[in-house]
């Protein structure tokens, strides 16, 4: 008799129960086949839009860990566990953590922005948090620089992305800012032929944009000329070094005087 009452107890709960089990194993089968075309359609897209690949398959595994936790959710609602207080607990825990790694966090959203939006990419040269280099490599966390002296940068993204960046490379041009003194007594036109020669003989100096020699200051014992040519971008450094140098020769062959410190006998 006991045995028949464990028999009849069974059968009605399975008759009570295999509706919702059903149920569940549908919506499981049906919500990771949904999970899963959701991620092929993303990361399709994400290829389309040529997104950095440490991002997609971070935002893969991420979106794919949450649509899961979604699904569990359901699927235990549906068997008809109470799945408020497992929501609550999810909530907390991550609550919890994101106060405990907020700096790391700051950082994720800080290079997600910048592998998404792309103020800059691999090989261009920025200055950005006081750095000037090159970028070496752009991370979840941090982004990586070469300095002009090979110097190793590391920037965290969450600053980088929510400071000034400059970046050198986006035009493909730069100009060169260089100031040039003379003495009081050196002939104006004569100063700015020659600082022009100096620009025109040099190859790696661009004629479009057209560089310019203009007289800048009347200071206190020079005449000082803003010297502006423009070169590409990587041919910066040679530009201003080349122009330096042939504009002191320059200067000297043409008996234009460069005013510096005289040192002054006193009579005894």
């Amino acid at each position: 008799m006991n045995l028949q009452k464990w028999i009849d107890k069974g059968t009605q709960v399975i008759i009570d129960y295999a509706p919702k089990l059903l149920a569940a194993i549908a919506i499981w089968i049906i919500g990771a086949f949904v999970i899963k075309q959701i991620t092929k359609a993303l990361k399709k897209l994400m290829l389309l839009k040529n997104y950095d690949e440490s991002l997609q398959k971070f935002l893969l595994n991420l979106l794919n860990w949450v649509l899961k936790i979604v699904l569990i959710v359901v699927v235990l609602g549906t068997l008809g566990v109470e799945t408020t207080s497992f929501a609550a607990i999810l909530a907390a825990a991550g609550l919890a953590i994101g106060l405990a790694l907020q700096g790391s966090l700051g950082n994720f959203a800080g290079g997600v922005l910048i592998m998404l939006f792309k103020p800059f990419k691999i090989g261009d040269l920025i200055e950005a948090q006081g750095e000037v280099g090159v970028v070496k490599e752009i991370q979840i966390f941090t982004t990586k620089l070469t300095g002009l002296s090979n110097r190793e940068i590391i920037i965290p993204n969450g600053s980088l992305s929510n400071g000034n960046i400059i970046n050198f490379s986006t035009e493909g041009t730069r100009r060169v800012d260089l100031v040039f003194g003379v003495g009081y007594d050196s002939d104006i036109k004569q100063t700015k032929s020659v600082l022009m020669q100096v620009l025109k003989d040099n190859p790696k100096v661009l004629n479009t944009p057209e560089p310019t020699v203009n007289v800048m200051e009347l200071a206190d014992s020079s005449v000082n000329f803003a010297v502006r040519p423009w070169c590409k971008a990587e041919d910066y450094w040679a530009v201003y070094f080349e122009t330096t140098e042939k504009t002191k020769e320059a200067l000297d062959a043409a008996g234009i005087e460069i005013p510096y410190p005289h040192a002054v006998e006193i009579q005894k």
